[in-house]
């Protein structure tokens, strides 16, 4: 199931909207994470930055084959070996990744689908006790360049609910500037 309204801009656009590695760090993505699973890897922004930082393995999730191709041929002239890539309805048929196999999960410009907490819960089901999560959403702002409408745009609070609801602890409010806020989401033991 496609995320709804989810189309993404030209990739050199998009990638003006946002600094990776100072995204992850301060969404709590260290070196000491060896496992890393990203839901919704489009171009490969947050892809990219997180192999070069990570030990291990990042699972880098989209359901469309041609967002897949783009961030792999990046990843693939970056050099980076540790990226599987994986074209999967992760909605529908959730990720076909082991019970905590990760470290670290990413859910960056996600939520406003249909069933986030089904979304969040099988972030947590990937991840190991005590694991993070990153959350990054849009600005509950009409004026902000991209991002959902403002009908299924949701404020922080709504993302806060939803993560305690699936199972996470929930840390105070990351505002990433210009247009973005996010939460670090800690895994509890199940």
């Amino acid at each position: 199931m496609k995320i709804r309204e989810s189309g993404m801009p030209p990739k050199a656009r998009w990638e003006r909207y946002f600094d990776p590695p100072s995204i992850l760090a301060r969404l709590d993505l260290t070196a000491a994470c060896a496992n890393v699973v990203e839901f919704g890897c489009g171009y490969g922004t947050f892809t990219l930055a997180a192999a070069r930082l990570v030990r291990g393995v990042v699972y880098a999730l989209d359901i469309e084959p041609g967002m897949c191709a783009v961030a792999a041929a990046r990843a693939e002239s970056a050099g980076l070996t540790n990226i599987e890539f994986m074209v999967r309805d992760f909605m529908g048929e959730g990720t076909g990744i082991a019970n905590d196999a990760a470290d670290y999960a990413m859910l960056f410009n996600i939520l406003h689908g249909r069933e986030p907490i089904s979304l969040l819960r099988e972030a947590l089901r990937t991840l190991k006790p005590g694991a993070k999560a990153g959350v990054i959403h849009w600005n509950f702002d009409p004026y902000t360049p991209r991002g959902p409408p403002m009908a299924i745009r949701m404020r922080p609070e709504d993302c806060r609910h939803w993560a305690q609801k699936a199972g996470f602890r929930c840390g105070p409010l990351v505002d990433l500037p210009p247009y973005h806020y996010g939460f670090v989401l800690s895994a509890t033991a199940r």
